[in-house]
């Protein structure tokens, strides 16, 4: 009878229970089987030193580990202790009963101390998913993990404190399990960038005010010096902090991405340069990793020089946008990583960029303008949910005195994300949320379904369009605060999604 113990594999970011089954036959030696990787091969070595270590030798027993699900692709050294402890179990060396409701997370060092491994917290938030009520595991410094309801958690350093805890010989430090589902509140994120330093662009404020709001991925197009990458870099201090589970899922995909994250509660903002590559924007490599995309997940994606990224890369953002996820498939593996962002990009309106400038002649063709607005293909534009034109500010009327915080901003768009999140029942907002829900929850009086019918038929607004100016609307009349969308809140959502596009129908002068 073989001996099982449970442990939690990765694919990407969705976690899997796995069972570790281990039987000891005559002969010699250690096989692992279940399409392991070559750090789980690498385990037979690290688990045998950490046996020895601990005094227990089998030296004359044939060892079969068998991880299931057996079609499934392990590729992480996380399995190495429930190996262990099924050794010993087999071995006879345990002879207490072990949990049937534990997993078993950890590297084993060759003295048989615990360490962690990379992507801890998914398969920690993956073996609550699974049903575990207690995880074994080494003592994590950098993750919140006390905030985690529904797990009793035991932190163990060696081999020998599991096994006398099975006895109660000695107690490990644990955390008891927590059914509260209240979530514990962190300290708020701080920002260096305030919106009160920030002067004139009273209307880009207000327009990027909705974006926060609802979610929109917002196109800014003007001049060099004006202002885009201020407001850009300023615009993170308008975001609600992270939810919990959002945090956890944050947090989890930059622990895959082996990356340090300072302020945990606050939106990511990622702004990669125009010269990165699509692997680097999207996610890939020989074992996938998560990309840009994902990384900006839950937060900000900010495209400088938008048009100076290749166009084949821009392309491909196209199902992250519309699925808020990115699926990447290589010969190894295919992974599926989250990537909800709000996007923003910002661009020169020509290639000298001065077009339309009160201060500088532009030095562009009609051609190279045009050429120019290209780069960025009617797809991708048609994803930007708001086109806003800047110009550059003149500082000698501007003040400061009257601008609002960021904070009183920030304040009017969390009463607006609740509003949203009461009307869908979830935590989605006006931009991402499905059309077939959005128009049971959103009703149009008959004046307004004609004036939207008026000016798609005037300007030819693509259906994606269409939805987009309800939406605008509907997020704008929550910030509003009123109940069903007016015409007030249509009319501004028209304005800053049709004025400043790249393209114009054909016939059409502005």
């Amino acid at each position: 009878m073989a001996t099982v113990v449970s442990s939690i594999g990765l694919k990407g970011m969705e976690g899997y229970q796995v069972q570790v089954e281990v039987q000891l036959l005559p002969g010699d030696g250690v096989s692992i089987v279940g399409l392991p990787d070559a750090s789980v091969k690498e385990s037979k070595d690290r688990v045998m030193g950490a046996l020895y270590a601990n005094g227990c030798e089998v030296l004359d027993k044939k060892i079969i580990i068998n991880l299931s699900p057996a079609e499934q692709k392990k590729n992480s050294p996380i399995f190495d202790l429930a190996m262990a402890i099924a050794v010993m179990k087999e071995a006879n060396e345990i002879k207490d009963n072990i949990p049937e409701i534990a997993a078993f997370l950890g590297v084993l060092s060759l003295d048989g101390s615990i360490k962690p491994v990379e992507g801890m917290l998914p398969a920690i938030m993956a073996a609550r998913k699974e049903g575990f009520k207690i995880l074994y595991l080494p003592r994590l410094e950098d993750i919140p993990i006390e905030t985690v309801n529904g797990l009793e958690f035991r932190f163990v350093q060696t081999l020998q404190e599991v096994i006398e805890s099975f006895s109660g010989q000695i107690s490990a430090f644990s955390l008891p399990i927590k059914s509260s589902q209240k979530p514990i509140e962190l300290p708020p994120p701080t920002y260096d960038k305030d919106f009160k330093h920030v002067l004139g662009h009273k209307q880009a404020k207000r327009a990027l005010e909705i974006a926060a709001a609802g979610g929109h991925n917002v196109l800014m197009v003007g001049p060099p010096g004006c202002g885009k990458s201020l407001l850009s870099e300023t615009f993170p201090s308008i975001l609600p902090p992270l939810k919990q589970e959002s945090r956890f899922e944050v947090m989890s995909i930059y622990q895959l991405a082996g990356i340090s994250q300072q302020n945990v509660s606050a939106p990511p903002y990622r702004s990669p340069h125009h010269s990165a590559s699509a692997v680097s924007l999207i996610g890939g490599g020989t074992n996938p990793k998560p990309g840009e995309v994902s990384l900006a997940h839950r937060g900000v994606l900010f495209l400088d020089e938008m048009a100076e990224f290749p166009k084949r890369t821009l392309d491909m953002l196209r199902q992250p946008i519309e699925t808020g996820k990115v699926t990447i498939s290589r010969a190894a593996s295919t992974v599926t990583y989250p990537a909800q962002f709000l996007l923003i990009g910002a661009m020169n309106p020509c290639p000298c960029g001065y077009m339309g400038s009160r201060n500088y002649y532009c030095t562009c063709t009609p051609k190279q303008v045009t050429a120019y607005n290209n780069r960025i293909s009617g797809p991708i534009q048609d994803r930007m949910d708001i086109l806003l034109k800047l110009e550059t500010v003149s500082l000698e009327n501007e003040s400061t005195a009257d601008n609002e915080t960021s904070e009183i901003i920030r304040g009017r768009i969390i009463k607006a994300r609740e509003v949203q999140y009461q009307r869908y029942g979830e935590e989605i907002s006006n931009a991402i949320v499905p059309n077939e829900k959005l128009l049971e929850c959103t009703i149009l009086t008959e004046e307004q379904e004609k004036m939207m019918r008026s000016w798609a038929s005037k300007y030819n607004w693509s259906t994606r369009v269409q939805m987009k100016i309800r939406r605008l609307a509907r997020t704008i009349s929550d910030l509003n605060g009123d109940e069903n969308i007016t015409n007030q809140s249509i009319w501004e959502a028209v304005t800053i999604r049709r004025t400043q596009s790249l393209r114009q129908p054909r016939g059409m002068v502005k």
